[in-house]
């Protein structure tokens, strides 16, 4: 008996120093039965307790759990009122994820899980039963519009952040993405070399080009490297998703960036334009482009020339290169000049139409009449609009015969029509000379014709002044003056004449420049005093001059 007590003792001793299992640790148990959707969990010292079988269960997976499997639960109470352990196995699970995943974020490695759920601003992970933050920024490289797919997918993240006390953890899925296409991009880019004929599916295009995916690595592909031909925007060759053949142009080691080309797979148009277009040659060609210098002509694809603006038009001299052509038109231009080194053709549109000086020389020689109408008034002339687009000018000299330059420009208009004799045609200069006062021929120099100095002629009286008497000669008019009227100075006084009266004059001077004829009557008096002297005795012989003169008058009679 005493050794049956001694046994019991003992026994009671070892159930004392056996330490119950503490509060809120992790501890192991056997899975004892199933029932009405929990597992009924056996953990030892007599203590049974409950879980719901989801607690067993993987995001979006089947519970994976059966009697006789040890697991290892959380002891959150040892008895309820039912006198039953309170027991967790989520947070069992998430106390022993804590631990892995503090691991790994020490270790800098990758942890498993699975999105299940979406919150403001991003997802939530589970980390095999710790619940961590997917910010959306992270979830790829390029921003994901629909998360649906990615939804309970087993996949690798990197722990960006963590903190067990506060229970946050955020996670990334884009860093690794980028991990693995940068050593996909590596991979890549270690098999091309430069000058290499690629495909390539392009895929996205912007203002200056497009990208394209090499498989793992895009390449740029600049607009100037697309065509020969100028190319305002990439869509006009490339849609996206299309597959390309490209060429290798550069591979940057460090950046990993790689230029391509497309045109340098074509043959180069330039290698044939000198011989395809020889100088002085006239082409037609589009326009392509207008500057304030002047306008692009397309020649042919990836062949383009310009014409300077002092090549566009024979008089349309400061104008906008837009205000002579347009973008598209279809023009006939002539080749001037080929730099094959730097690629330029230069190009004359005017050269392709005639001189209008040229033209007008030989449509309107020296003297003929033209009419036109008044484009601009200067100080030193008038402009006046002709055939072909251009102007001659009437410079002040040549507006009248009669009024000072200054004063006869007054008598226009711009607007005016007025006709003009042809002067002179400088086809070099691009100059035309026009006269106004030579229409109807020079007056005076008909007039003064067969007249020579000392020639005596019959003018008549067209008005009675105080200093002298006007007169007209053939329609020349002059003026006679007092002291000229007679050589009695009696007889100076232009009263004695009337308007009408003929009178013989001497020509004294014939004035060119000033139009004017010099005339005097006592410059003929004189003459015909001296003249009769001459024939009819010396003044020495002894005869008065009234017997001389009165036998010069018999004579005469």
């Amino acid at each position: 008996m005493a050794n049956a007590m001694e046994e019991f003792e003992a026994l009671l001793q070892e159930s004392f120093e056996m330490d119950t299992p503490e509060e809120g640790s992790v501890v192991k148990g056997k899975v004892i039965a199933i029932e009405a959707g929990q597992a009924i969990i056996d953990v030892g010292y007599k203590m049974e307790g409950r879980v719901d079988l989801k607690e067993f269960a993987e995001p979006g997976e089947a519970p994976k759990v059966a009697v006789g499997d040890d697991v290892e639960v959380y002891l959150r109470a040892a008895e309820n009122a039912r006198g039953e352990a309170v027991i967790s196995r989520e947070m069992a699970r998430r106390e022993e994820a804590w631990d892995r995943l503090e691991k790994a974020y020490a270790d800098d490695a990758r942890v498993e899980g699975a999105i299940f759920g979406r919150v403001k601003g991003g997802f939530t992970v589970d980390l095999g039963g710790a619940v961590a933050f997917l910010p959306g920024s992270q979830v790829d490289v390029r921003p994901v519009r629909d998360a649906g797919p990615l939804m309970g997918l087993k996949q690798p993240f990197q722990i960006l952040k963590m903190d067990r006390r506060r229970g946050n953890i955020v996670v990334s899925r884009r860093a690794i993405l980028e991990e693995s296409r940068a050593e996909q991009r590596a991979e890549v880019i270690a098999n091309l070399t430069e000058g290499q004929a690629v495909e390539g599916v392009v895929k996205n295009i912007t203002e200056y080009g497009a990208f394209v995916d090499l498989g793992g690595v895009d390449g740029l592909l600049h607009v100037t490297d697309m065509a020969w031909r100028r190319v305002n925007h990439p869509s006009e060759i490339l849609t996206i998703g299309e597959t390309v053949k490209v060429q290798v142009i550069k591979i940057n080691k460090e950046t990993h960036r790689i230029s391509l080309g497309m045109k340098q797979l074509q043959d180069d148009p330039w290698d044939l334009v000198a011989a395809k277009f020889p100088l002085s040659s006239v082409h037609q060609g589009r326009v392509t482009n207008i500057t304030d210098y002047g306008a692009f002509v397309e020649l042919e694809p990836g062949v383009e020339g310009l014409v300077h603006v002092s090549e566009m038009s024979w008089t349309k001299k400061n104008v906008h290169p837009g205000k002579i052509v347009s973008t598209s038109q279809e023009v006939d231009v002539m080749v001037l000049e080929i730099d094959g080194a730097k690629r330029r053709v230069s190009l004359g549109l005017k050269q392709t139409m005639r001189n209008p000086w040229e033209v007008f020389s030989e449509t309107h020689p020296e003297g003929t009449e033209v009419e036109g109408e008044v484009k601009n008034i200067t100080e030193f002339g008038l402009f006046i609009g002709l055939p072909g687009d251009i102007d001659g000018m009437v410079h002040l000299s040549d507006l009248s015969w009669e009024e000072r330059g200054e004063d006869a420009i007054q008598n226009y208009r711009k607007g005016d029509i007025v006709k003009a004799v042809v002067s002179e045609v400088d086809v070099e200069k691009e100059r035309i000379s026009l006269s106004i006062k030579a229409l109807g021929g020079d007056k005076f120099a008909e007039a003064t014709g067969g007249v020579k100095r000392g020639s005596i002629v019959t003018v008549e009286v067209t008005a009675i002044e105080d200093g002298g008497i006007e007169v007209e000669y053939e329609g020349a008019k002059s003026f006679i003056r007092r002291s000229d009227l007679s050589r009695d100075r009696a007889e100076q006084r232009p009263e004695r004449f009337s308007v009408g009266d003929k009178v013989d004059v001497r020509v004294t001077n014939i004035d060119n420049k000033s139009r004017r004829l010099g005339l005097s009557i006592k410059a003929r008096e004189i003459a015909e005093e001296k003249e009769a002297v001459e024939q009819y005795g010396s003044s020495a012989s002894g005869a008065s001059l009234g017997d001389i003169l009165g036998a010069a008058l018999k004579g005469d009679n």
